[in-house]
């Protein structure tokens, strides 16, 4: 369409245009303006050398521990879930990023369509997940597959998981701590636990809050959710999960809808002598130590309070190393005890539920039976996943483990009964499962296949995802 221009509409025009790219121009500085998250751990290697060294220092753990291998019953236990396959002690944070690369869990996806994970895998292992939530929002994270932004997903857990880095306070060396993940932080509100509102002790153990705690995937995008919406103890959260009708997996051996609790350390701890008592995760996790110079940081090698125990436990207890380090074993031998009698008769609950389907039981029939073992399961499950139970809160760990129990008393008692009238009133057997190895088979898992499969991901994907990763933080 032609336009005649006066001499007035002309100037009125420039004037337009004057203002109109001047706010462009301040619209793009503003954009410019805002930092990344940086997920680069060693960006901050000078600034806070002494909390970097330490941090660096949780390599140190670099001994992986097969916990199927030493508790083969475990296999059984999540028959059907991934942690069958594989499960390994917990190491530093270092290793974060490459363990849930090379775990069988996360399978070998040979694109980002592909492999038995989703996304929200990622979420506690890195503060890549901090930033590209940050740059597309949740969605724009969860979305997909685990394989989806492998790319992306680099740097091992560290400074921008739990510090404002972009802040003045922390290049002042202030902590700056922080949420990094909304999720967590709606799960905090949810408990009347808004960030900004609390005080330094429950900030410090609410950043920690944001990984060590129960969770689950939900939507379409299986976006992580905290289960706290009735409250944090083992119970409320079972009544929660029974509700909206939730079930992690179905059992391979039972078909029970089955509840995996994955690392309730935050809620433990609430509930233990430590948490009513105001001692935060830092203080026995990452105490204040000075350096040679006599300056005092927070060390970042979190690891077992004993390592550092005139920093740690000595700054409240007056028993001696060795005598606490007794208790604690104690503690830790009952937790033990309760957890392996848990076991056995979980373990015979799946077997002889899936004899009473055999022998032709009906859904209807079963209901009850798969109830009480989900939640012995999951009771059991609970109690061993929040690690250092026998210290955070050994106490609400025995209970926990001892209706876990009672539920797979309960579970075994009905199952019996319904054997009976099909007939069958001998005892059920249990094939051999006194082995990792020997578990596995019996549930007819292909080892072989999946070590392939898992071996052949990493030789081939994994270094692309690395170049294709350096090439992306080349450019920052």
């Amino acid at each position: 369409m032609s336009k005649k221009w006066t001499l007035n509409s002309a100037v009125t025009a420039a004037i337009l245009s004057a203002f109109c790219f001047t706010g462009s121009a301040l619209a793009s500085t503003e954009t410019e303006q805002k930092q990344q998250i940086e997920p680069r751990n060693q960006v901050f290697a000078d600034a806070h050398a002494d909390q970097y060294k330490s941090w660096e220092a949780t390599k140190n753990s670099e001994e992986i521990t097969d916990a199927l291998k030493e508790d083969p019953n475990m296999v059984v236990l999540w028959a059907g879930y991934g942690f069958a396959k594989d499960y390994n002690k917990a190491r530093g944070h270092y290793y974060a990023v490459t363990d849930v690369r090379e775990t069988l869990r996360t399978g070998g996806p040979k694109d980002e369509n592909s492999g038995p994970m989703p996304m929200a895998c990622w979420s506690c292992k890195s503060p890549d997940v901090a930033r590209v939530i940050d740059d597309r929002g949740e969605d724009g994270y969860f979305a997909g597959k685990w394989a989806r932004l492998g790319s992306e997903i680099n740097n091992s857990i560290g400074c921008s998981d739990c510090h404002d880095t972009n802040s003045e306070d922390f290049a002042q060396g202030k902590p700056a701590l922080k949420l990094s993940r909304p999720y967590a932080e709606r799960a905090m509100e949810t408990i009347g636990m808004k960030f900004e509102d609390q005080s330094r002790f429950d900030q410090q153990a609410q950043t920690c809050g944001q990984c060590h705690v129960e969770y689950y995937f939900t939507g379409p995008n299986k976006s992580v959710k905290f289960p706290w919406d009735k409250g944090t103890s083992v119970d409320e959260m079972e009544i929660y999960y029974d509700e909206i009708d939730f079930k992690d997996w179905t059992h391979g051996v039972s078909k029970a809808p089955m509840l995996k609790a994955q690392h309730p350390g935050y809620e433990t701890w609430r509930e233990g002598i430590h948490g009513k008592n105001n001692v935060a995760c830092v203080d026995c996790h990452m105490p204040k130590v000075q350096n040679e110079d006599g300056k005092v940081y927070t060390d970042h090698k979190i690891g077992n309070p004993f390592d550092r125990f005139e920093d740690t436990c000595a700054q409240c207890h007056t028993q001696t190393k060795e005598a606490l380090q007794g208790i604690v074993s104690t503690r830790k031998a009952s937790v033990l005890e309760l957890k392996l009698t848990a076991e056995k008769q979980i373990v015979a609950a799946h077997f002889e539920a899936k004899a009473a389907w055999d022998a032709g039981a009906t859904e209807q029939e079963m209901a009850p039976i798969l109830r009480d073992i989900r939640h012995a399961q999951w009771r059991w499950d609970y109690a061993i996943a929040s690690h250092g139970v026998h210290m955070h809160a050994p106490e609400v760990a025995l209970r926990i483990l001892g209706t876990a129990i009672d539920r797979a008393t309960d579970a075994r008692t009905k199952v019996v009964r319904l054997l009976a009238t099909k007939g069958i009133t001998e005892e059920i057997q249990i094939p051999d499962i006194s082995t990792k190895e020997k578990a596995q088979q019996a549930l007819g898992m292909d080892m072989d296949g999946m070590n392939a499969e898992k071996a052949s991901f990493l030789k081939t994907v994994v270094p692309e995802w690395d170049k294709q990763a350096e090439a992306r933080e080349a450019k920052y």
